[in-house]
């Protein structure tokens, strides 16, 4: 499904701290994980091989997979019950810093580089294959830890001084969610989505120097997750450099 080209999304606020690095934290990067965004929609019947797809990829340590509904499709006849605004205008300030006129699903993203339909499972893994083989010069390493209070995130330095600044994005995971559809193209269908986006906002710039982030527990509250990730990524919706997913499943008790 197509939509007009969108305005870029407005980045969310959040409090930051620069603050000493945890131990490691500026150490050259390791081998981090690809990040492959799909956008998709409950209401959309060709999307269902890129969901399943999706849910191969959370089976492979190279790859951080996010699923992203998005609401266009709520309007023909069944509300995404995972969907939102924000991954909504994620997708569409994809399209506009890729100069694409219009948004559609199933769409991949991988990396914040190559937009691959999601159902095209060869392109998607030569997409995924080509940025695993090749990376980035200025990957940076990326150290995350919880305490009973704070989530803290650390982020080593970059090697090109003269790169451009890179958006801090913190996405709230849950790891599956079955949902029984009601209406739309997949009327009476029970399916499963994995690695589910249900919150992502901006928590920081990164501007190339080690860089320290704590967020308290308590603005976590509320969200129903039981991961988080974090993905740098040059101008909020350019290439990726660096990225790595926690799990904690005794944060939140189950809902």
């Amino acid at each position: 499904m197509n939509l007009r080209p969108l305005k870029h999304a407005v980045l969310l606020a959040a409090s930051l701290c620069v603050l000493a690095l945890p131990a490691g934290a500026g150490s050259p990067a390791a081998k981090r994980p690809v990040v492959v965004e799909l956008y998709t929609s409950q209401g959309c019947s060709s999307c269902l091989p890129a969901d399943a797809l999706l849910a191969r990829l959370t089976k492979r340590p190279d790859v951080l997979p996010l699923s992203l509904s998005v609401t266009y499709w709520d309007m023909l006849g069944w509300k995404d019950t995972l969907a939102s605004e924000n991954n909504t205008r994620r997708q569409k300030a994809y399209a506009a810093a890729m100069g694409h006129g219009a948004v559609y699903t199933p769409q991949m993203i991988v990396d914040g580089t190559t937009d691959v339909v999601g159902s095209r499972e060869a392109q998607v893994q030569a997409a995924i294959d080509a940025r695993a083989h090749y990376g980035d010069a200025d990957d940076v390493a990326i150290a995350v830890h919880e305490t009973k209070d704070e989530l803290h995130i650390g982020i080593g330095a970059s090697p090109d001084r003269g790169a451009a600044p890179a958006t801090v994005w913190l996405f709230h995971i849950k790891g599956a969610a079955t949902v029984a559809i009601g209406g739309g193209e997949n009327d009476g269908r029970t399916m499963t989505y994995h690695n589910v986006v249900g919150d992502l906002r901006a928590v920081g710039q990164w501007k190339g120097e080690q860089l320290t982030i704590d967020l308290p527990r308590s603005s976590m509250e509320g969200l129903p997750h039981d991961a988080v990730a974090v993905v740098v990524q040059r101008g909020g919706y350019g290439h990726v450099v660096g990225a790595a997913m926690v799990p904690h499943p005794d944060f939140y008790p189950e809902q």
